[in-house]
């Protein structure tokens, strides 16, 4: 079994079936026989992000990962050993820690950040 963990943004994609999501991210994201993950990371993100007016996205978002078959990756301690390691080639905090959990869980992120190739991590870009 694979694991992916999806960016913020595209599990956003995926709620609405975006048509930017590519070909290739949809056929891993619908197989079942990959683990397919969302992070609290994100859950937090859209609930920061909601609560100032920068984003419109519905409120039971855990339940929505259940539904649509996702895992649920919470954030450990641990993953905050693999943040304190990677440069600061990326400010925002949300997307630091997706990649250093990332990192940490051996799982390949899916995102639209073209940012990410500057970190050692294994990456789909859709």
């Amino acid at each position: 079994m694979k694991g992916y963990l999806l960016d913020t943004q595209v599990f956003l994609w995926c709620l609405i079936d975006s048509p930017r999501l590519t070909t290739k991210a949809r056929e891993i994201i619908i197989d079942p026989k990959n683990a397919v993950y969302v992070s609290a990371v994100s859950s937090w993100e859209i609930a920061i992000k909601k609560s100032i007016g920068k984003l419109k996205a519905p409120d039971n978002i855990d339940e929505i990962v259940d539904k649509m078959g996702f895992l649920k990756l919470p954030v450990y301690l641990y993953h905050a050993d693999f943040l304190s390691k990677l440069p600061m080639h990326h400010r925002d905090p949300f997307d630091r820690m997706l990649i250093a959990q990332a990192i940490a869980e051996d799982l390949l992120i899916i995102t639209a950040d073209r940012r990410f190739k500057e970190y050692e991590v294994k990456l789909l870009i859709v």
